[in-house]
């Protein structure tokens, strides 16, 4: 490719103040900030000194120390405000680079052009906000693998192996119809823990393919998970579930049922709990409007390690751009809340 003389590929001229100042690397602007601020303050004393009626001997005399030293503090003073105030965002983007988590908040750095570290700081704010928009794509891409994943093996568990045990299960009872007296009983036994073998199998479908979720709605299958838990845990669940949600889109009921079904799973492993409370209610005056998810138990509590489940749930809280805060609930136990901002569902994805 050939390049015309005196400019740069895209057509700016090579001399031009634009390029001088892309040029410009932060750290040698940062030098050159605190070289001149040295500099005016080095200055300043010196037209001070020039213009005051203070003189100083050679050697020194013992009068006209004072003098100096007053006049050196007051140099040293100026020059550690000026360069204290300079540096000042350095301290909170050092904080930010402490605590930054790319699955728990947001936090960027407010920067009012505070010339070349509010460049820097932009720079940075622009890396996290790459950084977590790459990471929330992958996730997506990861999450939707899992949930076709999930969709396939349900599909196989419920058409193939479900499919399996009810002919095996018929064919015990044909066999036991026929059976000698003696061997009915034995019969018996066996297609009992046949029949209860494919109703495990129908349930670990039904928790990998939320059907209900797609066929009758968010409530429906918030119900429909509360009292699949209360049977299998024997741990009773208080519903506060408000049927007049507001319309949301598919992948957020989505991650709404997952995350809830992910704390009601922690809970029955863990928690030792005695009562668990699943609310799900829209917040109108919260700003913006939002809905909460709740799940609370009154179990042992504790410290709160991010496992696979736990970062699972701030992954897929992440990809609608909800807040997920996990924390020890009011009395005793754990509590955790999902704050979703409501945006309107696409037109494609609203049901009839």
């Amino acid at each position: 490719m050939t390049v015309l003389a005196g400019k740069h590929p895209q057509g700016s001229p090579r001399g031009s103040p634009r390029a001088r100042r892309r040029a410009r690397s932060p750290a040698s602007a940062l030098f050159w900030r605190l070289f001149l601020i040295n500099g005016l303050v080095f200055a300043a004393g010196l037209t001070v000194l020039a213009l005051s009626p203070a003189t100083v001997s050679s050697p020194v005399l013992l009068t006209e120390l004072p003098i100096l030293a007053v006049g050196l503090a007051v140099m040293l003073g100026a020059n550690a405000v000026l360069l204290r105030t300079s540096l000042a965002p350095l301290g909170a983007l050092t904080a930010l680079m402490e605590r930054v988590d790319l699955l728990r908040s947001r936090d960027r750095i407010a920067h009012s052009g505070n010339g070349d570290l509010g460049t820097l700081i932009a720079t940075f704010n622009a890396m996290l906000d790459r950084l977590e928009a790459e990471r929330s794509a992958s996730a997506a891409h990861a999450l939707a693998a899992q949930e076709a994943e999930r969709q396939r093996i349900a599909r196989e568990l419920h058409d193939e192996i479900g499919q399996s045990l009810t002919v095996v299960l018929l064919a015990l009872k044909r066999t036991g119809d026929r059976a000698p007296h003696d061997l009915r009983a034995e019969l018996h036994t066996v297609a009992e823990t046949v029949r209860a073998s494919l109703d495990e199998v129908r349930q670990v479908a039904r928790r990998l393919r939320p059907g209900v979720l797609e066929d009758l709605g968010l409530i429906s299958a918030m119900n429909a998970l509360a009292s699949d838990f209360s049977g299998s845990s024997g741990v009773p669940v208080t519903r506060l579930l408000d049927a007049r949600l507001p319309q949301l889109s598919g992948d957020t009921e989505l991650v709404i049922y997952r995350i809830a079904q992910e704390s009601l799973t922690n809970i029955a492993r863990h928690a030792r709990a005695s009562h668990v409370e699943l609310s799900l209610r829209a917040e109108p005056d919260a700003e913006p409007d939002t809905v909460v998810l709740r799940v609370t138990d009154d179990g042992r509590g504790g410290p709160i390690h991010d496992g696979a489940g736990i970062r699972g749930m701030r992954e897929r809280a992440m990809l609608i751009g909800a807040d997920l805060t996990i924390d020890r609930a009011p009395s005793q136990g754990t509590e955790v809340r999902l704050s979703v901002p409501l945006v309107p569902a696409p037109i494609a994805e609203r049901r009839e």
